[in-house]
């Protein structure tokens, strides 16, 4: 892209804003110029949210979300029950059921999903730690992945390693369309999901 007839300074904000997931050229281009044009001190205030963010936020000691404490609000509360562990594949999806404020569980977020096509394997994915959680006192494992091949792909392989311990698992029902990813299901579908689930 010729960005000769910007200064540098532009050319440069407008390429680290297109290296942004979903934000090509144009939008670049469109960011980068309403940030110049925000007042100064809200410029400080985002670059200061960034860096922080950045320097502070963490994956909780039990569910793996990002945190800002050892532990997150979710798996800090004595008001949660820690027998239901819901697994989901990312932080979004983990809001998404959050917004229902029908999940009376925690979770645990793996931060991926297996797929051999993408070279991601059990190990790639936080398994290790879901596991170690389940030598405490644990009903049931409820896999709420995506619908996707490699959700599913996912979800098979959890029931193998969860089920000799005589955990129950479950499936969330196929409320959720195939191919669909969590983080954009309504809340009512997502409830839905969860109470229709099914014992793998």
């Amino acid at each position: 892209m010729g960005m000769e007839f910007y200064s540098s300074q532009i050319s440069s904000l407008v390429e680290q804003l297109s290296k942004l997931p979903g934000i090509g050229a144009k939008s670049a281009q469109r960011l980068a110029f309403h940030i110049i044009n925000m007042p100064q001190e809200q410029v400080v205030a985002l670059a200061g949210a960034m860096t922080n963010a950045r320097a502070k936020v963490r994956y909780c000691k039990e569910c793996c979300t990002y945190t800002d404490n050892e532990i997150c609000p979710v798996c800090a509360s004595p008001q949660r029950n820690h027998k239901y562990i819901m697994v989901v594949e990312n932080p979004r999806d983990l809001a998404a059921y959050e917004k229902t404020g029908k999940y009376e569980g925690v979770y645990h977020v793996l931060h991926g999903a297996i797929s051999p096509m993408n070279g991601t394997g059990p190990d790639d994915i936080r398994l290790r730690e879901l596991m170690a959680r389940l030598h405490e006192d644990v009903d049931e494992v409820i896999v709420a992945t995506n619908k996707t091949l490699e959700g599913d792909t996912t979800a098979t392989y959890i029931s193998k390693l969860v089920k000799p311990l005589g955990i129950k698992v479950s499936r969330i029902a196929s409320g959720v369309p195939a191919g669909g990813d969590l983080e954009y299901i309504d809340e009512v579908t997502l409830y839905r999901a969860l109470e229709g689930r099914t014992d793998m």
